[in-house]
């Protein structure tokens, strides 16, 4: 039986990209890949996506403290790479096949700063002015009517 794709993620998939990510973060931290580029950086895997097959994997890594190019340097040495931590994570996680990684930039962290940012700018924090504290008053019963 087929899963329909408005169903959302299976728990399995959802565990084994759980399982790959532990795996990846253990060879990055522990600095088993051999690289000039991954050596001086500290890579964050903060997700992986899993087709319903299990044989590719969307890996989202964050390069902490990277500036500018680094981060694209990083996805760069990810991919020269990728043979290796194919190798590494199919030893660490049990499944029939060993998935094809696709690295990827996770954008969220920048995303949510921007809308941090936006949230904190006068403009909003005028418009805002008030009203937080009535909402704030109402909820906890204290509102004048």
């Amino acid at each position: 039986m087929r899963q329909r794709e408005d169903q959302g993620k299976s728990v399995r998939t959802l565990r084994v990209g759980e399982q790959m990510r532990h795996a990846l973060a253990e060879v990055l931290a522990r600095g088993d890949v051999r690289d000039e580029v991954l050596e001086r950086m500290i890579v964050s895997v903060t997700e992986v996506r899993v087709s319903p097959d299990l044989r590719h994997a969307t890996v989202f890594i964050q390069p902490l403290g990277a500036k500018g190019d680094e981060a694209v340097e990083v996805i760069k040495a990810l991919k020269r790479n990728v043979r290796y931590l194919k190798g590494a994570v199919a030893k660490r996680v049990n499944t029939k096949y060993a998935a094809e990684l696709h690295f990827h930039l996770d954008e969220t962290f920048d995303e949510a700063s921007r809308i941090d940012a936006i949230l904190r700018s006068p403009q909003v924090a005028r418009d805002l002015d008030g009203k937080v504290g009535k909402a704030i008053d109402a909820a906890d019963g204290d509102g004048e009517d």
